[in-house]
């Protein structure tokens, strides 16, 4: 097995492993069984398991963030590519193996002991707060509109992670729908 399909092997066990049992409850030994990558090639991988975490959250990243702006894409109608992060969210809520954020569930348990960790948080969820700005400003709107709406969608995943419902981006949808009807 070549070195990029190792890593691939190990990067997929990782996610499924780590979104779907929390990072800490998962060892490496448990990458190997899930990955078919021997521990020694793990290791030469990733020579931590910090390492590992951040290589997962950075692929999940460049996934996440390229999914939504896909779907937001398919609009043409500026607000209602705001609008269409809400609905993204919503069928991302409504996925079977959804257990919330990943880089909120990352920090929570890692995120005060390892900086790796929390670097990798703070960088997608600038990422994801730029590009609703970004959202903003096609639309013409004020800039002021981006921070509530970041929350807006910030406090339904968390919501949503936690109830399990997909309820919460119901309901900020609604609320960045009069966010932006009452500017």
């Amino acid at each position: 097995m070549d070195t990029a399909t190792a890593r691939e092997q190990a990067l997929d066990a990782a996610e499924m492993l780590f979104y779907g049992r929390g990072i800490q409850s998962v060892g490496m030994d448990d990458i190997r069984g899930a990955s078919g990558v021997s521990l020694k090639r793990l290791y030469q991988l990733f020579p931590a398991k910090e390492q590992l975490v951040e290589a997962y959250l950075e692929r999940r990243d460049v996934r996440w963030r390229g999914g939504l702006a896909a779907y937001v894409e398919r609009r043409s109608d500026p607000e209602e590519r705001i609008i269409a992060v809400f609905d993204w969210l919503e069928e991302w809520f409504a996925e079977d193996d959804f257990r919330g954020c990943a880089w909120i569930n990352s920090y929570g348990e890692l995120g005060a002991r390892s900086q790796r960790v929390a670097d990798q948080v703070r960088t997608h969820k600038r990422a994801f707060r730029a590009y609703l700005a970004s959202l903003v400003t096609e639309a013409g709107l004020p800039e002021a509109l981006t921070g509530p709406l970041y929350l807006l969608a910030e406090g339904a995943m968390v919501t949503a992670g936690i109830t399990g419902d997909t309820r919460p981006a119901t309901e900020a949808r609604e609320a960045a729908r009069a966010l932006l009807a009452a500017r």
